[in-house]
């Protein structure tokens, strides 16, 4: 079996959720007592970036364990409007909590970075064999909608030798609250003047035009669905259709390919402690352009998100398992394996969360 079918057959079991990956939230154990004794069921909700290789984590640890996670791939903005409502034990985001959000939690949130991927721009041009190129001033002007044509000179000037159709540009775009669209407004952003004025970033923002999907199981079906369509996916979803992506110049001039190496090589910097760090526009001259880490979210007491202790340490258990064990299952999925000091940051974090005020992992 040649390496992209290994990659698209292990991306397969992990979409299947097998069981215990995507499940609507239901109250469970988590509507539990205070009762010190150890849950059955833990139950997430956030990013549907992280929905793949969280599906293949959460398969292997329940054959070590038998606990269950039931993980609701319902997007980031999402994920985090749960947590606060402390109707589920963890969130997943693509994009740290702003103040406003944290100020709704009512109490601290840790962020622990869990992964790091590629949002990448896929198209629908079936009579297009060769990968296209695009830099940033095409990005913003096709999803502001200056540009309409796939011919626009634009186009062509960057990518010699190729055909493009007198074709309609069709927009496909998140429609819910995403950390994945905040990743990709977040490079928009700093790359063009225009859309940071008049659009801005976020993890829902006024789209100038197109046609809004959920999550990025939507926006892949749209573009697949769509002649002409294009729209920012996470890389494992774009692979796992068959669906082309582009080449994009980054900040040296090069154009980079999306791939494990170009986001490890764009991750490659100095984490904050509290390691909310975005890695659009990288400086790395071999680094992809719109790259992020992506983050395990839970209240740093755990007492206050109405968990037992027993049950606050094994969710820390548990994502402990993710940053260290659970990395190996990150490159067969496209993701890029944490760095050793994201690891190392992320174990920092994970020993700071308290049940009481006391440390829960040693």
């Amino acid at each position: 079996m040649n390496n992209k079918k290994l990659k698209a057959s292990l991306l397969s079991i992990a979409l299947l959720g097998v069981g215990i990956g995507i499940t609507s939230c239901g109250s469970g154990d988590n509507a539990s007592t205070n009762e010190n004794k150890p849950a059955k069921t833990l139950i997430g909700a956030g990013s549907s970036f992280d929905n793949p290789l969280f599906s293949k984590m959460f398969f292997e640890y329940h054959k070590n364990t038998n606990l269950q996670i039931n993980y609701q791939s319902v997007g980031s903005g999402a994920g985090i409007s749960q947590l606060t409502h402390k109707t589920i034990d963890f969130g997943a985001s693509d994009a740290p909590m702003n103040e406003e959000q944290e100020k709704a939690a009512g109490a601290a949130i840790l962020h622990i970075p869990i992964t790091a991927g590629a949002v990448v721009l896929s198209y629908n041009l079936p009579e297009i064999k060769e990968t296209l190129k695009f830099n940033p001033t095409i990005i913003a002007e096709i999803f502001l909608g200056k540009i309409t044509k796939w011919n626009d000179p634009k186009i062509t000037e960057i990518n010699p030798g190729v055909a493009l159709p007198n074709k309609s540009i069709v927009v496909a775009h998140r429609s819910d609250g995403s950390g994945t669209t905040s990743i990709f407004t977040t490079y928009v952003s700093k790359v063009n003047a225009e859309w940071n004025e008049k659009v801005g970033k976020g993890t829902s923002v006024n789209w100038p035009i197109g046609l809004g999907g959920k999550g990025n199981e939507g926006v892949s079906g749209l573009i697949k669905q769509t002649p002409g369509a294009i729209g920012y996916v996470e890389l494992a979803y774009a692979i796992q259709n068959q669906m082309p992506y582009a080449q994009l110049q980054n900040k040296s001039g090069n154009f980079i390919t999306p791939s494990i190496e170009s986001v490890t090589a764009a991750a490659n910097m100095e984490i904050p402690a509290d390691s909310k760090i975005s890695l659009t526009d990288t400086d790395a001259p071999d680094g992809y352009p719109i790259a992020s880490f992506s983050w395990i979210l839970i209240y740093k007491d755990q007492n206050y998100n109405k968990n037992s202790e027993a049950k606050a340490k094994q969710l820390l258990e548990l994502i402990n398992w993710m940053v260290h064990e659970g990395q190996q299952y990150s490159a067969a999925l496209d993701y890029a394996p944490l760095s050793e000091a994201a690891v190392t940051r992320a174990t920092e974090i994970l020993k700071s969360a308290t049940y009481n005020g006391k440390a829960i992992l040693k």
